[in-house]
């Protein structure tokens, strides 16, 4: 029956996440506010004293209290390409990991180095606070003008490669602000389980 072989399989589960090594990668479309992790991923600006977006979203749902701690703890904010963890507030989760990715400046200004670090910083902090689960955002496909399939890819192949090694990470969920960045999330996790050696470790089971 047409659209019932291996590459619809494969496009079913890249709609919603896959296994990878044994760990979760999940995909859906939502409020990341609204998460029941142990560790959102914030897009935040380099000052990390709030912003719009999800950076504003994430602030108004924890309350003046992260401010507040960003201003202690990180008085001169932090760079490109990092994240910074605080308390999660007024959240269920119990922290907030505030990563800084590039603004798209054309590509040859090291905006995948900025945005793949961006995001494998939150992974390592997960590491080092103990976390097993971690809501992310598509970082800087915003305001920051981030072309949605190239940043999918790279934010997708930097979670698989992660995930495929030690970590204390169980589930890494990226949480998309519509259907049209999840459907570009969907994409590159296909291409993920598709594509080869650089795909190794990950299973597509729903």
């Amino acid at each position: 029956m047409a659209g019932d072989g291996p590459g619809a399989v494969t496009q079913h589960v890249a709609a919603t996440g896959t296994t990878v090594n044994g760990r979760r990668l999940e995909l859906v479309t939502g409020d990341i506010t609204h998460q029941s992790v142990d560790a959102i991923g914030n897009a935040a600006n380099s000052a990390l004293r709030g912003g719009g977006g999800v950076d504003g979203a994430i602030h108004r749902a924890a309350g003046p209290g992260l401010l507040d701690e960003l201003v202690s703890r990180y008085p001169s904010g932090t760079p490109t390409g990092t994240a910074a963890d605080t308390n999660a507030h007024g959240l269920s989760a119990r922290w907030i990991l505030h990563a800084v990715g590039p603004i798209w400046r054309g590509g040859s200004h090291g905006e995948a180095e900025h945005l793949a670090g961006a995001y494998r910083s939150c992974l390592e902090l997960c590491d080092q606070l103990g976390a097993r689960s971690l809501a992310l955002p598509a970082i800087s496909m915003g305001i920051y003008g981030y072309p949605p399939a190239e940043g999918a890819r790279t934010a997708i192949r930097t979670v698989g490669e992660h995930l495929r090694a030690d970590t204390s990470l169980e589930v890494v969920r990226f949480v998309l602000f519509s259907e049209e960045t999840h459907a570009h999330f969907a994409a590159a996790l296909v291409e993920e389980l598709e594509g080869g050696p650089d795909a190794g470790g990950a299973s597509s089971s729903a």
